[in-house]
C-alpha cells in the first residue's frame, strides 16, 4: 500500500493554465503535520471556482509552483503535530483551508483552519461547508451588514455558496429570493430556504423580481458571476441597497449614475482577507447551524481523484449549478 511506504497520490500544478495542467501523480510524499498542523486522511475535498481561477494564474493570488489545489477537505485525523490539543487521531473533521493541498489523500492544515465534522454530516456535506458557508456567512453579515426582516436575492443560488447563502439568510430571518438556470436548480433552491426562486436564463426575469418586491426592490445582492449580471443588479436594488460581489469571471460596464439615485453601494467580498476574530465568528455560526440542523450543504457532482481535469472544466461551463461539487480521492 502506498500509505506504508510514504507516499500518496495528489493533484499537482506545475504550470499554470488549462485544465489540462491538473496532474494526478502517485509518488507524491504525505506531508508530516509541524507544530501546530494536523494530518487529515482526506474522504472528501470541495471543488471551488476559485480554485480555476488560481490555477490559470489569472487570479490575485498565486500560489508558488508546484502546488495542490483544494481548500474544503472532509476526513479523519492521522496524526498531528507539536502543540495541538484540540484534535486527536481518529476525529471526523472539515477544514477552511490546507497548507499542503486538498486535492490528495492525504492534507496538512493548521489547527485554526481545522473543525469537528459533526455526525449529522458524511464527509461529502463536510468537504460543502468550508469556503461556501463562511463565504456567505461573510457576504451576508459581516460586509453586508443584513437584518432580519430585509430582502436578498442570491444571483446564482443552486451552487456551493449559493445554497449556503439561501440557508443562512432564512435562519437569520431575511426575506429570500434565489435564481438559477435550471428547473431542477429552482428547485433545490426553494427546497434551501428561498421563498422564490426565478429563472435567469428567462429573458424577462429581472422584471418578475421587481414584480415580487412591489417594484421596492431588493436589499442585498449576493452576486455569483457580476462580470455578467452587476449593471443589471444596481437596477435591482432598493434605497441603500448592496451588491456583494463574489464571484466574477471578468470584467463589465456599469453606469455610477445608478449607484447615487438609490445611494447603493457595491462591495467585494474576499474570505481570504477574514481577520482571525472574523473567522471564529463564521465558524461559531456555521458551528451552531450544524448543531441545530438547519445547515445542511447539498452535494452535487461528484469525482474520483483521477478526473479532476473534467471537473474543472464542468464548475466553469456546466449548464446549470446544483449544489456543491467534491473529488473523492
Amino acid at each position: 500500500m502506498a500509505a506504508a511506504r510514504g507516499v500518496m497520490r495528489a493533484v499537482r500544478v506545475l504550470e499554470f493554465g488549462g485544465p489540462e495542467v491538473l496532474k494526478v501523480q502517485s509518488d507524491v510524499p504525505i506531508p508530516r503535520p509541524k507544530e501546530n498542523q494536523v494530518l487529515i486522511k482526506v474522504h472528501a475535498c470541495g471543488v471551488n471556482p476559485v480554485e480555476t481561477y488560481i490555477r490559470s494564474g489569472t487570479y490575485a493570488r498565486k500560489p508558488a509552483l508546484p502546488y495542490t489545489p483544494g481548500s474544503d477537505v472532509a476526513g479523519v485525523v492521522e496524526g498531528v503535530g507539536e502543540q495541538v490539543t484540540a484534535f486527536k487521531k481518529g476525529d471526523r473533521v472539515f477544514t477552511t483551508d490546507t497548507v499542503s493541498g486538498g486535492y490528495a489523500d492525504y492534507t496538512v492544515a493548521a489547527a485554526d483552519k481545522v473543525f469537528p465534522l459533526s455526525d449529522k454530516l458524511d464527509f461529502r456535506q463536510g468537504a460543502a461547508v468550508g469556503i461556501p458557508y463562511f463565504t456567505a456567512y461573510r457576504a451576508l453579515f459581516q460586509k453586508g451588514r443584513a437584518k432580519a426582516g430585509e430582502t436578498v436575492l442570491v444571483h446564482g443560488a443552486s451552487g456551493g455558496v449559493g445554497i449556503a447563502t439561501c440557508q443562512i439568510a432564512r435562519a437569520y430571518g431575511l426575506k429570500v429570493l434565489g435564481t438559477a438556470g435550471t428547473e431542477e436548480g429552482m428547485n433545490t433552491v426553494v427546497r434551501n430556504g428561498a421563498h422564490q426562486a426565478f429563472n435567469h436564463r428567462e429573458a424577462n426575469y429581472t422584471d418578475k423580481i421587481k414584480e415580487y418586491t412591489q417594484m421596492e426592490g431588493v436589499d442585498i445582492i449576493i452576486e455569483m458571476l457580476s462580470n455578467i449580471n452587476l449593471a443589471t443588479d444596481l437596477q435591482l436594488l432598493a434605497y441603500a441597497g448592496r451588491v456583494m460581489v463574489v464571484g466574477c469571471r471578468g470584467s463589465i460596464e456599469i453606469n455610477p449614475r445608478d449607484t447615487m439615485s438609490k445611494e447603493s453601494s457595491i462591495i467585494g467580498v474576499g474570505l481570504f482577507l477574514a481577520t482571525e476574530e472574523e473567522r471564529q465568528e463564521c465558524a461559531r455560526a456555521v458551528l451552531d447551524g450544524i448543531e441545530a440542523g438547519w445547515l445542511k450543504p447539498t452535494v452535487g457532482p461528484e469525482y474520483p481523484l483521477e478526473k479532476v481535469v473534467k471537473a474543472h472544466e464542468e464548475i466553469i461551463h456546466s449548464g446549470g449549478a446544483r449544489g456543491k461539487m467534491v473529488l473523492l480521492p
